[in-house]
């Protein structure tokens, strides 16, 4: 493949409907995936088995996510006849750091160093294997790291010297309410837990529902500052 003029594919790709860009990723990259989790994520599939079927599709199982999480995975799995790889922590590393943090250490010194390890580590072992990955992000997840993200951009986290990696993020510039009125039009599977107040949904010592009216990230990392909300998986986002 020739090279991509990363800045002419932003200018183009810019506030574009989520499916356009989408289709452009597609036809760039063979080699791509599309990393799932959530509402987004499953809009994104949905999105891209209609111009695809051999879409690869990872979620990361920390091994803290709540319950229902993991039963989502599954009905999102037989829903699209799909296969799921899902992600795990390096053992060693985390039994290393569990003997000698405990199961709760975040609470006292912050989540970056757990998300580090349950993860982006596994993370970064799945990118070094795609030339480009398809995220669920959206602009207004975040007042303080998500307002400046571009529809496609160089993973500066996660790219190397030897393999430059892309991050395509279509539904940029939807809502909540966007993503939600899709799910309902195509009566598509959720997680159990949005009818229980929980908006985003991460890890189940880390996560909680919110109120009425509250930015759906008030629900994630409750005891530290706005600014911080970020796990490490858009890490770049931070530097803006």
């Amino acid at each position: 493949m020739t090279e991509l003029n990363i800045e002419q594919l932003q200018t183009d790709l810019a506030d574009k409907n989520p499916r356009v860009i989408l289709k452009k990723a597609l036809e760039l990259f063979d080699n791509i995936a599309i990393s799932f989790s959530g509402a987004e994520d499953v809009v994104l599939i949905d999105m891209a088995l209609a111009l695809r079927k051999d879409i690869q599709v990872f979620s990361l199982d920390t091994g803290r996510l709540h319950a229902e999480t993991y039963r989502y995975l599954e009905k999102v799995r037989k829903h699209y006849q799909i296969n799921i790889e899902l992600l795990t922590p390096d053992r060693n590393v985390l039994d290393s750091f569990v003997k000698n943090k405990g199961l709760f250490s975040f609470y006292e010194d912050g989540h970056q160093e757990c998300c580090g390890i349950r993860k982006v580590e596994p993370l970064k072992r799945k990118l070094v294997q795609v030339d480009a990955w398809i995220t669920g992000q959206r602009k207004d997840q975040s007042q303080d790291t998500r307002q400046a993200v571009p529809e496609v951009q160089i993973d500066t986290a996660f790219s190397t010297a030897e393999h430059q990696l892309l991050k395509f993020n279509p539904l940029l510039n939807w809502s909540s309410a966007q993503v939600w009125d899709y799910i309902e039009a195509y009566q598509m599977p959720y997680n159990e837990l949005h009818q229980q107040g929980f908006i985003s949904i991460g890890c189940e010592p880390c996560t909680r529902a919110v109120l009425p009216n509250q930015h759906e990230r008030v629900g994630r990392w409750w005891w530290e500052s706005g600014a911080k909300k970020e796990c490490g998986l858009h890490a770049e986002n931070l530097k803006k």
